[in-house]
């Protein structure tokens, strides 16, 4: 089974994207740990937004931590996990509710939808033959058993769903699986759209774990320095001031209040000479540093306290500007 690039997961497990869905699935787990998840539904607004990029690579995680995960293309109009995973597009989900696949009186046996993949613990079943009639089979008894069925045999069933804006599937599936994660494009999605879909999935009675914002604008050299993602409360990717930065900084306050105070005890003991001789022999020996003098920590304590200040107050603008 030849896998595409889209499997970050699996092909660079030790990247900053990567590292981003491992976060994804420690915030949905914590997001529901008054119950244990075992089903849930990837939707977007609109297409192209990286709602199937998001649920295969989120399953490869889970998969990963040793859970068995099923994931389910529920978007019997375009699906595409098949081409994801390198697998067949058929027989999948719409041949099993619909049981085009057996004959009268006879019950679809689950385990001849579901496909291996390269990944260990993880199994597909593909969205399979385009139905005239997607939304009535997901509201039939058949989903139901479906998934009842699944739980069984795995530990979390990912579901990936149909775009909200376009049609009802994936509402209608927010009833009833444990929870569900809108996939929105940054600078794409508009407010009023990821509004709507909120206020339908909640009309419904389905539960919503967050938003996972997708596409921002960002170099993976530079993630571990500058981002921070919190996918699963919602929260967008926001920069933020890195460690060498901040080094950075604080080295350059270091190195100007140190050539100040340079400065400043050249100039004091300039105005303390009475004749060119003192002046001469203060230049040129080593002058106990009024510090000592003044404290036995061996610190300047009020040229610390000016640079911890100059420091705290870099690191208040740079609040300030993410705000």
């Amino acid at each position: 089974m030849k896998m595409k690039r889209e499997l970050i997961t699996q092909r660079d497990p030790k990247s900053p994207v990567s590292e981003v869905f491992r976060t994804l699935r420690t915030n949905i787990q914590f997001m529901n740990a008054n119950k244990k998840l075992k089903t849930l539904l990837i939707t977007s607004t609109f297409p192209s937004e990286g709602k199937s990029w998001v649920a295969s690579n989120l399953a490869v995680t889970f998969a990963q931590a040793d859970n068995r995960v099923i994931l389910i293309d529920a978007d019997m109009r375009k699906g595409r996990q098949y081409t994801i995973f390198g697998a067949s597009p058929r027989p999948g989900l719409s041949n099993y509710l619909s049981g085009m696949d057996v004959e009268d009186g006879q019950e679809p046996d689950v385990t001849d939808y579901l496909q291996k993949t390269d990944i260990e613990n993880l199994l597909i079943m593909t969205a399979g033959n385009i139905p005239p009639n997607p939304s009535e089979l997901l509201v039939s008894p058949q989903m139901n058993k479906l998934l009842e069925d699944l739980k069984q045999a795995c530990d979390i069933i990912i579901i990936d769903g149909t775009p909200c804006e376009l049609v009802t599937d994936s509402v209608i599936l927010s009833r009833i699986v444990d929870s569900t994660v809108i996939v929105t494009a940054h600078k794409e999605t508009k407010k009023e759209n990821l509004e709507k879909i909120i206020r339908n999935i909640q009309h419904v009675g389905g539960h919503l774990a967050g938003v996972v914002v997708n596409k921002m604008p960002i170099s993976v050299k530079k993630y571990n320095e500058k981002y921070y993602y919190n996918s699963a409360t919602g929260s967008t990717l926001n920069q933020t001031t890195s460690r060498r930065e901040i080094k950075e900084k604080a080295s350059n306050i270091l190195k100007q209040n140190d050539d100040m105070y340079k400065e400043k005890k050249i100039e004091q003991r300039k105005s303390n000479t009475t004749n060119v001789n003192d002046d001469y022999e203060s230049e040129n020996k080593m002058e106990k540093p009024s510090f000592i003098k003044n404290n036995n920590s061996g610190v300047d304590l009020d040229r610390s306290k000016d640079i911890l200040n100059q420091i705290n107050s870099y690191l208040d603008n740079e609040k300030k500007n993410l705000r």
